[in-house]
């Protein structure tokens, strides 16, 4: 099958995917937003109800710090420390106390030794590897005409697909965790659970985007692949 030289005729495959991926950012943008104006009935702030969880939980030697950015937060294991970003290290609204808790979530699961997230972490340097490299590989080869280049970037986007499928237990599980640490705790009335779900809900729908769209790249690469075997 003949195409113009510099033609990727399996572009169409990645624009839905790519523009749920933009649709999963706008919704979780506009649910924290919305989220992030409606206080807690306790008071607490996102950094104060994760210390709190962390200790309740027997976990004493995870620290709570502050990081710049927006929505930056996240669980550094190397270092056993939860990160917040300022809008959820200091503010005691639904949104802060739902992100917080979903942090402490993912030290629970590596205080817990759960298996997904030391899988994820053994996965981190295939998944940098295939998303540097995997999809460029196998397009250039595409390009030149070389099937060990094809083939080399399909191992290597593997790699990154792998990972993104084993995170959506560990994101789904650390959520859980967190809204039933909340509502047992009493953090949040059960009225105000609903908010913190709905904001748990579209942050785990960035990760399920950001799966098709590796699901959907994987797919070119291999359309590319058959493309050039069919020439």
């Amino acid at each position: 099958m003949f195409f113009p030289y510099y033609f990727d005729p399996t572009m169409i495959i990645i624009i839905p995917a790519l523009i749920l991926a933009m649709y999963a950012q706008f919704k979780v943008k506009g649910t924290y937003g919305k989220y992030s104006q409606v206080l807690s009935h306790s008071g607490m702030t996102g950094a104060e109800v994760a210390r709190e969880l962390l200790r309740q939980n027997g976990i004493y030697n995870v620290a709570v710090q502050q990081v710049g950015g927006y929505l930056s937060d996240h669980y550094d294991p190397t270092r056993r420390v939860v990160n917040l970003s300022p809008q959820v290290y200091n503010s005691s609204s639904l949104a802060a106390i739902s992100v917080a808790a979903h942090e402490v979530g993912h030290a629970i699961q590596h205080a817990l030794n759960y298996r997904p997230l030391r899988i994820r972490a053994s996965l981190v340097p295939a998944a940098n590897l295939g998303a540097n490299f995997g999809l460029p590989l196998a397009i250039f080869g595409f390009f030149i005409n070389s099937g060990f280049m094809m083939n080399l970037g399909l191992i290597l986007f593997v790699g990154a697909l792998l990972f993104h499928l084993v995170t959506l237990p560990v994101e789904f599980n650390a959520s859980n965790r967190a809204i039933q640490l909340l509502d047992r705790g009493r953090y949040l009335s059960r009225q105000e659970i609903g908010g913190a779900k709905k904001v748990l809900r579209a942050a785990a729908f960035t990760y399920v985007a950001a799966t098709l769209v590796a699901l959907a790249n994987l797919l070119r690469i291999l359309m590319l692949i058959g493309i050039r075997r069919d020439d």
